[in-house]
């Protein structure tokens, strides 16, 4: 299988995972931290709604840093609606899945550079920066995202297994 395959395969399955988590985010509850360290549960779903986007950015440009001004638009935007979430999540979808079929394998190991005041923070092929800057980091902030659920209430989905609300 060629990277290019492998990716859109996981694309699909961390975006199914990822929208049953999103669709439960209480509405109402966006100030809401379990700890005052802690970042905002609107904060949160909403960069959990918007995380698959960012494989556009890691296809089609060559570095994101986060101290550049024009790169304020690429934080996560708090969503008023359970229903904005969604939409969110269904249009980083849409972008990282039309990117992903856009490029090929020789692009996907060339590098792509994370930095912060224009020093590399990481900087990996696109193909490494994909796979762990967007799906493990996804599934950490996702799985972050299951505790605030359960502390607001909320049912928590079965991801990877049965969960205290729902059978797998």
């Amino acid at each position: 299988m060629d990277l290019k395959s492998y990716l859109l395969a996981q694309l699909e399955t961390e975006a199914t995972l990822t929208r049953k988590a999103v669709a439960r985010v209480p509405e109402g509850q966006n100030d809401f931290k379990p700890h005052e360290k802690s970042m905002p549960l609107g904060y949160l779903a909403g960069m959990v709604a918007g995380m698959l986007g960012w494989i556009t950015l890691m296809i089609e440009r060559d570095e994101l840093n986060l101290d550049d001004p024009a790169n304020q638009g690429f934080r996560p935007k708090v969503a008023a609606t359970n229903g904005e979430l969604v939409a969110s999540l269904d249009a980083a979808l849409a972008s990282a899945r039309r990117s992903l079929e856009g490029t090929n394998d020789e692009h996907l190991l060339t590098h792509w550079a994370f930095k912060m005041g224009g020093q590399p923070i990481q900087q990996q092929p696109r193909y490494i920066m994909i796979s762990n800057a967007v799906f493990s980091h996804l599934a950490h902030h996702r799985g972050q995202l299951t505790v605030y659920l359960r502390l607001n209430e909320a049912a928590v989905p079965a991801l990877y297994g049965p969960s205290a609300d729902e059978r797998f």
